[in-house]
């Protein structure tokens, strides 16, 4: 594995969904051989959104929350408050990963963070994401281009879960979603948060991380 320069950790709070898409597009277009790897870490105000192969038949009722049409896999999900985001904005030809590699990486995190708190969950071969029981309690959707990826996963952590009975959640009619609040009430964001960041850090291998609270790079 070739080095890479400092992983920059992006803490950017709540955000509209579109403004953000836009940014790690164009991130993606510009970003250089040598250019550092990062994790953008936030929420989103309320957002339906449908991968390239969508179907518009698991749009059920979307009533006033705007529906966007984006560029990663997977079917349709909604994002909102109180769900983590964390997109991976990595050059994964110099980390050597192939898509089924940064997938995995995923979905063990979330498995090994939901472990620690003596919660069982479990990945899917037929439907990516993580599960608790039956329920969904995590969902991710990539894009990789020019050997490099984009968007990420979303962690339903104490966000109202009313929005996912408006849609088949990732393209699968019934499909139960939970969120951890409801198996650990105690938990705060913040901590779900970090702790699921360190073990993702962790995983990629990153020998420095620098962090930020801006946008000013992205400008």
């Amino acid at each position: 594995m070739k080095a890479s320069p400092p992983l920059i950790l992006r803490y950017l709070d709540r955000q509209p969904y579109e403004p953000v898409w836009k940014k790690m597009q164009a991130f993606t277009n510009e970003r250089t051989a040598d250019a550092a790897d990062e994790l953008w870490v936030l929420e989103h105000d309320s957002v339906f959104t449908q991968g390239q192969a969508g179907k518009d038949i698991h749009l059920l009722d979307p009533g006033s929350i705007p529906v966007v049409k984006v560029d990663r896999g997977g079917q349709v999900t909604w994002h909102g408050p109180g769900q983590l985001v964390i997109y991976l904005l990595l050059n994964v030809k110099r980390l050597e990963y192939g898509v089924r590699d940064l997938v995995n990486l995923i979905e063990e995190s979330l498995i090994d963070y939901l472990d620690s708190l003596g919660i069982s969950a479990q990945a899917r071969a037929d439907a990516p994401g993580v599960y608790v029981g039956e329920a969904k309690i995590a969902a991710l959707g990539l894009k990789i281009r020019r050997g490099c990826s984009f968007h990420g996963l979303s962690f339903n952590i104490d966000c109202e879960l009313d929005a996912f009975k408006r849609i088949n959640p990732c393209g699968y009619a019934g499909m139960p979603v939970t969120r951890l609040i409801d198996l650990q009430p105690d938990i705060r964001f913040d901590q779900a948060r970090d702790g699921l960041l360190s073990i993702i850090l962790r995983r990629l291998g990153h020998q420095q991380v620098n962090t930020t609270n801006s946008w000013q790079e992205l400008a």
